[in-house]
């Protein structure tokens, strides 16, 4: 697991994108088309197409015969090679995955691979900002869990939070709602501490907060929570993620992945700036007296 978090974050997801970036752009060099390169290792164009995008795990026959046909050669080789036998190391939240729905182990690896996070969520605060309790009484209320598949969902949700830390972190963007920071998820403790910990990160370097006022209509015309994640290889595209209660949508398309960052940007331009929002927080604390925390709770 101490891979996991080192400087490239080590998720296998992580790496098999940079060797399919590298492996793209030893083809191009070369001028080799992708159905030339699927022919020399005995597999179709599309399969070279997800090798270099990094969805499948490596074979390191077909990498080594992909290498040798480029024309690779030596220390860059074996740099490669190297990589790819790091790439196929099972991911740390595999001891996790009979809690985890199927749509979403792909979702792991794209966070901890990506360099930028955007996310917008109108209803809650963000799963890579929320502290455990609060993240535990999210789940009891929407999930029907016993309670050991629950602590370990609190634990997965934790460990994703290691992708804000280190010594490259991710860059976070995230448009909350007011309206999630009132509302008493857990009792007035639970999001008394949630608030404390949500103005603390608001003034880490990398994380950017803009909170959307009551009276905003953009973070409402959104529609339902999605996260944009960047990626530092420039040739990797960028991904949209939608959750649904049964399944995912994972979006790649330019056109739409911009559509997705037009309202993001609406809604984000509507909000108060990151500077404000370690004090807005803290004027929702204070907003919280005693009295108003005993009714609410």
């Amino acid at each position: 697991m101490t891979q996991a978090f080192s400087d490239d974050r080590g998720a296998p997801t992580a790496l098999r994108m940079r060797v399919g970036a590298r492996l793209r752009r030893y083809r191009l060099a070369q001028q080799v088309s992708r159905e030339d390169a699927g022919w020399h290792i005995r597999a179709s164009e599309s399969k070279i197409s997800r090798m270099e995008l990094g969805r499948v795990p490596f074979k390191e026959r077909d990498i080594t015969d992909l290498l040798t046909f480029y024309g690779v050669e030596d220390d860059e080789r074996q740099d490669l090679l190297t990589l790819v036998r790091e790439a196929n190391t099972p991911a740390w939240w595999q001891s996790l995955s009979d809690v985890v729905p199927p749509w979403f182990t792909s979702y792991l690896g794209l966070e901890q691979a990506a360099s930028m996070i955007r996310t917008y969520d109108l209803h809650f605060v963000p799963a890579l900002l929320q502290t455990p309790d609060y993240t535990r009484a999210l789940l009891e209320l929407s999930c029907s869990s016993s309670q050991e598949e629950i602590d370990r969902r609190v634990s997965l949700r934790q460990e994703r939070q290691h992708v804000l830390r280190g010594t490259s972190p991710a860059v976070l963007w995230a448009a909350v709602d007011e309206a999630a920071l009132h509302r008493q998820l857990g009792g007035p403790e639970v999001m008394r501490r949630q608030l404390e910990v949500l103005a603390e990160a608001s003034r880490v370097p990398n994380i950017r907060l803009h909170i959307g006022s009551f009276r905003a209509d953009a973070l409402a015309m959104a529609g339902l929570p999605f996260t944009i994640l960047r990626f530092a290889e420039p040739e990797l595209p960028d991904m949209v993620y939608v959750e649904q209660p049964t399944g995912a949508t994972y979006v790649d398309r330019p056109l739409d992945v911009e559509q997705y960052a037009l309202a993001i940007d609406r809604a984000c331009a509507a909000a108060a700036p990151p500077s404000r929002a370690a004090s807005a927080v803290e004027a929702i604390l204070r907003s919280h007296t005693p009295a108003q925390q005993q009714q609410l709770g």
